[in-house]
């Protein structure tokens, strides 16, 4: 028995087929208006022939996923609403909490102003670390909001990412996924595209058990599938191999071992090596799919 299957899509005036592994993971397409089959890594470029032989017809080009041409490009004119650049790290969570504030700014619902947890700063102000000070206060005040260590961690990384740019990187933070899910960051340079999820630990001990990833002593959560889910959806969204990485911050220690095959982890300290990668994708391909993902009309059916 074929471990692929196919299942048909249609959206965005695109007819397609797509091949995914027995987990749901995708690997290839195939276009019906183009003949194309775009294959992803993850499968072989014979299986997902094979898979999607019964659907074939005319003659068909295979390959690597196509990349917007400048011509693509020069058709793209965002509204300022479209555009997603402008997106701080933790966007939704800026919104979230800049509501709580406004409901509750009496102090009743436990959000910090400017002496604790900003929810408004529109910057990181931690520059990859916590402050100790804002940290111990956040784990010795119950009536503090999670969402805003959540914020801080997003707000970490975010940064770390944003220092890549001069390493021919690009970035774009928090972005919507039909229903209430987003891709914490995404970035997209020489090493590939990385869908990155956000992990806040503020030393403390964090177990990996794929898919599940415990902090400290609260329960186990699905970390590693929400990962991969997300480097799907934006794969189909960009017509591009995209992979997932799971970006922890300021572990005490990290056990992950056996280390999961396909999503990275990753410590924010770590980040910055990303600068030394390449042999992936051309500086013309990175600026052609960061235009394509900055578009928000670009995720609204993954």
């Amino acid at each position: 028995m074929s471990r692929l299957r196919v299942t048909p899509a249609h959206g965005q005036g695109r007819d397609r087929l797509y091949v995914s592994l027995r987990d749901g993971t995708t690997v290839a397409w195939y276009d019906k208006d183009t003949g194309r089959v775009s294959v992803l890594s993850g499968a072989g470029r014979e299986e997902v022939l094979s898979a999607l032989a019964p659907y074939l017809t005319g003659e068909v080009t295979v390959g690597p996923p196509r990349v917007p041409t400048p011509a693509d490009l020069d058709r793209l004119s965002l509204h300022p609403d479209d555009d997603l650049a402008p997106n701080r790290p933790g966007e939704a969570l800026h919104a979230e909490l800049d509501a709580v504030r406004a409901a509750g700014s009496d102090g009743s619902s436990g959000f910090s102003g400017s002496d604790g947890f900003s929810g408004s700063s529109g910057s990181s102000s931690s520059h990859g670390s916590l402050p100790r000070r804002r940290w111990r206060r956040w784990r010795q005040d119950p009536r503090q909001d999670p969402r805003q260590a959540e914020l801080l961690a997003q707000e970490t990384i975010g940064d770390r990412l944003d220092r890549l740019e001069d390493a021919g990187w690009r970035v774009l933070h928090s972005i919507p996924l039909p229903g209430a899910a987003r891709i914490d960051h995404l970035a997209i340079g020489p090493a590939g595209v990385l869908a990155v999820r956000t992990l806040p630990a503020w030393k403390r001990r964090v177990g990996v058990a794929d898919p599940l990833v415990r902090v400290g002593r609260a329960a186990p959560v699905p970390h590693l599938r929400w990962a991969r889910r997300a480097a799907e959806r934006a794969s189909r969204a960009l017509a591009a191999d995209v992979r997932p990485v799971l970006a922890v911050v300021e572990p005490a220690r990290l056990d992950a071992l056996p280390m999961p095959p396909d999503v990275r982890i990753l410590r924010d300290a770590e980040i910055p090596a990303l600068a030394s990668l390449g042999g992936v994708l051309k500086p013309a391909d990175i600026e052609s799919l960061y235009a394509t993902a900055r578009d928000r009309h670009s995720w609204l059916r993954v």
